[in-house]
């Protein structure tokens, strides 16, 4: 089923060669939906740090690859055996594309756990992303967007919003306890401090940027601490804040050197801290993993239902992303520009479709 005639091909940012600058170019516009397929007229696209690595060719995409696996749009194509969707609704993508519904990932804790390690790939990353006009998702791994939330807020939502929105669920805190964020004013962790004050929670907030500190205060953390003066500095700001007996779990968003082990020595002993970073090698000092016990796990993008939750505590408690807005798919080179040189505050986006953001700006209703 189809909302209007869509065209057969459409302008993509691809990756064509690895360690190469993105390029524009017409493609063909996915005709072939599966049962559960939705095709998306896109909205808004956001730059992550994992399209660094898809462009480094370290994800195993086949090229060519239209990048970003965050992206929000219309639905103007629904597969044979969607249901829940139709022509017309506003929706947050998945990054995942046809899980294969029989692993222990897919059946772990309520209907997923990781990555599925038998899918169809991922979107931006191993197939077709958001940096294009169009684009195929996997219904089952969508979401609607609540009627006052953005399509400039959903799109990095998708996957850095849905990443540390499950860090600070992973964390299994109670309203009231402190957590941590090192890396707080990051794409990741400006969301993870608005989040955790969502859930009642007392936020120590960790950067080392005059951009990240500002966004670290401006989502409402309890503590704001510049990691410049020093590992041993950062952990007596934190015994001050919390009477001496440190967080009682921290989150890691950050992908300084040290980052683990500040992460770690400002959790108190037998705390939890979670890892979100990507690096290739996680370093943690033996005295906080044998001699204090810190427990540490890592996590990863959250479940559909978790996502689908995600957007009513946005909704409902008014969470803002900071984007830094770019206009039209041949501005790629630009955002990439300003992610390299660590000026970001924020997400970086490009407004794919200007139209649906008029569209929405007209609704009159107050957006967030």
């Amino acid at each position: 089923m189809t909302s209007s005639k869509i065209p057969d091909t459409m302008l993509a940012a691809q990756v064509v060669e690895f360690n190469k600058p993105y390029k524009v170019q017409h493609a063909r516009v996915p005709s072939d939906l599966a049962p559960h397929d939705l095709l998306i007229k896109v909205a808004i696209a956001s730059l992550c740090h994992t399209d660094f690595m898809v462009l480094e060719g370290s994800m195993g995409t086949k090229l060519p690859c239209s990048g970003s696996h965050e992206g929000s749009g219309t639905v103007v194509a629904v597969g044979s055996s969607v249901k829940g969707f139709k022509p017309g609704d506003r929706v947050m993508s998945g990054i995942l594309y046809h899980g294969c519904g029989e692993c222990g990932d897919c059946k772990g804790p309520e209907n997923y756990s990781q990555y599925c390690a038998h899918s169809g790939g991922y979107c931006g990353v191993t197939t077709d992303g958001f940096f294009a006009e169009y684009a195929r998702i996997d219904a089952k791994f969508a979401a609607k967007l609540p009627d006052r939330v953005s399509f400039e807020t959903a799109a990095p939502m998708a996957c850095a919003g849905c990443t540390v929105w499950r860090g600070i669920l992973q964390t299994e805190l109670k309203e009231g306890q402190w957590v941590a964020l090192v890396g707080s004013g990051g794409g990741l962790g400006h969301l993870g401090v608005q989040f955790a004050k969502a859930r009642g929670l007392k936020v120590v907030g960790i950067d080392a940027r005059d951009e990240g500190l500002g966004l670290t205060k401006k989502g409402g953390a309890d503590v704001v601490i510049d990691a410049r003066i020093g590992h041993e500095k950062v952990v007596e700001e934190v015994k001050k804040a919390t009477n001496g007996e440190l967080v009682a779990a921290t989150v890691n968003i950050s992908h300084a050197d040290r980052a683990m082990a500040t992460a770690c020595a400002v959790t108190r002993m037998h705390g939890l801290v979670v890892q979100i970073a990507l690096l290739n090698e996680v370093v943690i000092p033996f005295r906080e993993l044998i001699f204090r016990d810190i427990r540490v796990r890592g996590s990863l993008i959250c479940s559909p239902e978790e996502a689908r939750q995600m957007l009513d505590v946005v909704d409902k408690h008014r969470i803002s992303v900071n984007t830094n807005a770019f206009n039209g798919l041949d501005k790629i080179a630009e955002l990439m520009e300003l992610a390299e040189g660590g000026k970001m505050k924020g997400k970086g986006i490009i407004i794919v479709d200007p139209e649906q953001i008029k569209k929405e700006k007209e609704s009159g209703l107050k957006m967030v």
